[in-house]
């Protein structure tokens, strides 16, 4: 029986934050599709270039076909998807860019204890200790942020978000699941395919053709959504869920800088102090390092480390 090695979760914390930016991009060219020609069109169109450039890349590489379980895995997460982001970018087109991100950041926090209940993974003090400053940094942005009257409809966006964000912990935790038993060429390809089909439904009475002028937009969004997929399956096949879920409070320093470049949105001082303890809080998660044992991560990610 070989020793124990050490191993470093450093990488896949890089990578899956180099995921988060792609996202990050994303949902700034998503909120502008939002806002001309709504979150359902926006959304499934995005989708359904996501699944035609993700079906064209699983044929040319004659990937084989997934098993009964594995699918099971990819039609649940397509499906909580549907829900969770067409919740998401209804609420993102009626509230700033940044405060819809931060909205979201309960996630993490909840995905964090999730992994203990459906992953049985051991929350350490280090990981608690990372979500719990990160999502401080939240609460002092939102300080900075907040507006005596939001209005109607930001209210109602906000709360939207809210309820995404619910659905996005147990995302986390699938996202997981999926990285464990499919490589992220399968899981970018089944996730978007399931996730517009279960938009398909609405497509009668919703769905409009997208003019010439969106085609771009739409295109940048799912070469995006289709690259962070990637990255993020492959770097939750590496490193566990409770130590790479605070990488997702790297998206509000995307969504402040694109806010401000892209919608002209201001930045707060507070907001930036809020920023400097989420990048505190990832420092934090990425620093740890653990042993390589039998029965660990790597132990099920497909074609080995």
């Amino acid at each position: 029986m070989s020793a124990p090695r050490s191993s470093s979760i450093a990488l896949p914390f890089a990578v899956a934050t180099l995921g988060i930016a792609c996202f990050s991009a994303m949902d700034a060219v998503m909120k502008h599709l939002v806002m001309t020609i709504g979150a359902y069109n926006a959304l499934i169109w995005r989708m359904g270039a996501v699944a035609l450039l993700g079906a064209l890349a699983f044929a040319s590489l004659r990937s084989p076909w997934p098993s009964r379980s594995v699918m099971r895995i990819h039609i649940i997460r397509g499906l909580v998807s549907t829900v969770m982001g067409f919740l998401f970018f209804w609420g993102l087109g009626r509230v700033p860019l940044a405060q819809g991100v931060a909205l979201a950041f309960i996630a993490p926090l909840i995905a964090l204890y999730l992994a203990a209940v459906l992953l049985h993974e051991r929350i350490e003090r280090r990981a608690i200790l990372a979500s719990l400053l990160g999502l401080a940094g939240v609460v002092v942005i939102f300080g900075g942020q907040a507006q005596a009257d939001l209005g109607p409809e930001a209210l109602l966006g906000s709360l939207a978000i809210l309820a995404s964000a619910c659905l996005y912990a147990y995302n986390i935790i699938l996202m997981r699941q999926q990285a464990l038993v499919a490589g992220p060429l399968e899981v970018a390809f089944f996730m978007s395919l399931f996730t517009t089909l279960g938009l398909l439904p609405a497509a009668p009475f919703l769905a409009v053709p997208p003019t010439v002028e969106h085609l771009p937009a739409i295109a940048a969004a799912a070469l995006l959504s289709f690259a962070s997929l990637m990255l993020l399956a492959w770097a939750y096949a590496r490193a566990e869920a409770q130590h790479l879920a605070p990488v997702e409070y790297t998206a509000f320093i995307w969504a402040v800088l694109l806010g401000w470049i892209v919608f002209a949105e201001a930045v707060q001082p507070l907001t930036l102090l809020g920023a400097a303890m989420i990048v505190g809080a990832c420092l934090l998660a990425a620093t740890r390092r653990r042993p390589d044992v039998g029965g660990e991560v790597e132990s099920g990610v497909p074609g080995g480390v």
